[in-house]
């Protein structure tokens, strides 16, 4: 009876870390079902995500709308903004004591370096990188979260193979006003449970 009662704990645990929508695990619109990762590292992924944004709410509950992070095989991915360099460094902190981080990326940005007409401008890139994505028909959009802050664009990733991670940093190149693309696409051979 105890095993039975574990074994439907555990199972209501993973439903609540994996989710039956169509955002997954990521919770940014990929799906479980084309996601490349194994659904062990998806949970996981997922258990990092959601401790990183504990402990970053912990600090200071206006966090949980400024700082957004994003976990890719162990990779973390800070983005948003804050106000001052001191919280920018500390979020990176926060990220490396999540237990399995293999490196983390702080794409935050300092406040006082926004303006109005940079903020439209960005929200006009990343609308048109996410049509463009949408379009090509040798890209999987799903399997990306892009952001743009002062018109560069951020992207992170999985890719099938290297043809489309240079489709989707080309889209992004051809994209008016962007004086950047950082892109951190991981092909799906470059993932830990294939290197074992």
């Amino acid at each position: 009876m105890k095993k039975i009662i574990i074994i439907i704990f555990s199972s209501l645990l993973l439903y609540g870390c994996v989710g039956v929508s169509s955002q997954g695990v990521l919770g940014t619109g990929v799906s479980i079902y084309t996601d490349p990762r194994t659904l062990g590292t998806q949970i996981d992924d997922s258990i990092m995500q959601k401790s990183l944004g504990i402990r970053i709410a912990q600090v200071n509950s206006k966090y949980i709308i400024s700082v957004s992070t994003k976990v890719i095989d162990g990779h973390i991915f800070l983005k948003g903004t804050v106000d001052t360099v001191d919280e920018k460094i500390l979020m990176t902190k926060l990220a490396w004591k999540i237990e399995g981080a293999r490196s983390v990326k702080n794409n935050l940005k300092v406040k006082d370096k926004f303006s109005l007409k940079n903020e439209a401008k960005d929200l006009l890139i990343t609308s048109q990188i996410k049509v463009a994505l949408l379009a090509n028909k040798k890209v999987k959009s799903v399997n990306y979260q892009i952001n743009t802050v002062n018109q560069i664009i951020y992207i992170f990733g999985i890719a099938q193979n290297e043809e489309e991670r240079r489709e989707v940093i080309n889209e992004g190149k051809q994209i008016l006003d962007v004086k950047n693309v950082d892109a951190t696409i991981f092909l799906v051979n470059d993932l830990s449970q294939n290197k074992k």
